[in-house]
């Protein structure tokens, strides 16, 4: 039955998106490089190096993706939405031809992203805002992107310095490892309410980046250790992740976003890449399929069909990159495309694009967040790259 379930839905996955139209692979690195250079043009603060929170920028927003609730947008940006614009430079240095034109830039915000290192705290680690300016809290779900970012910049340059550093962010991570409830690492450093789907999700990325850089079979063990925690505790029974779970009383946060899902996607198909077990590719189907019917419908909590946020949609288009080059159906990304070509036909009087990818244009011109902007360029050299009909 499950079987027949799933034949179903991909045959109506597969009619729905028959309409999806996509624009030629020059006509993406076109968008993508527009948009990588707007985001450098008008978010670039060169006197620190890094960039701003918002563009423009009126210091009058409030930043709700912390720990202590509504915090000030400040001189430069925190250290999650920076991580977009490392993204985006890790994917243009790959677009063809193009290397010599974007390693500058990826070295440079490598350089920026550095300014977030910690080391007044053992072990050393990231903290959300720059340590010359501050001592604040070092969440485990923005290491772990950093990890990531350090170890694809590996990937795509050879320098050493990048692996030598997602290793060191890769022990902090493993620092925050406990037995309550039998593993998984918690939100935030000293805060053990909650083990969420972001942070061990990308822990779990995060190892199996390392493996693929180096071969050492810790990472291995390491990245199966954290996937079996997540599907063990916060894996539904359609292939979907919640949010998180309580750590006093093992109640789960049945929310749903597109980037718990899209991390684990990505991590079963480098999972079946690494083993050629085959649970690790009907783990990722399951996934797709799932959050393609999820997501792919408007929700009470969500801006717009597979956008609750540009950049955690940006993360589920990752897995499901990932699974295209396994099955080659390029139907998830077509559908996700498709919205961010609505918004791209609708920027502002500056060309940036809005938070909710179905409305219309932003005659005002308010505010962009960083992070909103930056996964655009990523978006758009990842189609780029796919070269898809």
């Amino acid at each position: 039955m499950k079987r027949t379930l799933f034949s179903i839905a991909l045959t109506v996955i597969v009619m729905s998106a028959a309409a999806q139209q996509v624009q030629t692979a020059d006509e993406y690195k076109r968008r993508a490089e527009e948009m990588f250079h707007r985001v450098w043009t008008l978010y670039r603060v060169p006197q620190h190096g890094l960039f701003s929170e918002y563009y423009p920028q009126q210091f009058k927003d409030s930043l709700t993706y912390m720990q202590d609730g509504n915090v000030q947008s400040k001189e430069v940006s925190y250290l999650w939405p920076l991580s977009g614009v490392v993204s985006s430079a890790n994917l243009m240095v790959r677009l063809p031809d193009e290397k010599a034109a974007y390693q500058p830039y990826l070295d440079s915000v490598m350089t920026a992203m550095y300014a977030y290192r910690d080391t007044t705290r053992t072990p050393a680690g990231y903290q959300a805002y720059p340590s010359k300016f501050e001592k604040v809290d070092r969440y485990y779900d923005d290491n772990g992107l950093v990890a990531i970012d350090y170890a694809e910049a590996y990937e795509n340059t050879g320098n050493p310095v990048y692996l030598a550093r997602a290793k060191e962010v890769f022990a902090f991570i493993m620092s925050g490892w406990t037995s309550v409830l039998g593993g998984g690492v918690t939100w935030l450093e000293g805060h053990g309410d909650q083990k969420p789907a972001c942070s061990n999700g990308m822990a779990t990325l995060s190892a199996l980046k390392l493996y693929q850089a180096t071969k050492d079979p810790y990472y291995l063990q390491q990245g199966i250790l954290f996937y079996e925690w997540m599907n063990t505790h916060l894996r539904d029974s359609a292939g979907l992740y919640v949010n998180d779970i309580k750590t006093a009383t093992g109640a789960i946060n049945p929310t749903y976003y597109t980037y718990n899902s899209g991390a684990m996607l990505e991590a079963a198909v480098m999972l079946y890449g690494f083993t050629r077990e085959k649970k690790y590719l009907r783990d990722a189907r399951e996934t797709a399929v799932s959050a393609y019917h999820y997501f792919g419908k408007p929700q009470k909590d969500m801006r717009s069909e597979f956008c609750d946020l540009p950049w955690f949609a940006t993360v589920l288009f990752r897995g499901y990159s990932a699974l295209y080059a396994v099955d080659k159906d390029p139907v998830y990304l077509k559908a996700i495309i498709a919205r961010v070509d609505h918004a791209w036909n609708n920027k502002d009087r500056y060309g940036l694009l809005n938070h909710n990818w179905s409305d219309p244009r932003d005659e005002a011109g308010k505010p962009k967040w960083l992070l909103d902007e930056s996964c655009i360029a990523e978006l758009y050299a990842r189609m780029a790259l796919l070269n898809l009909k």
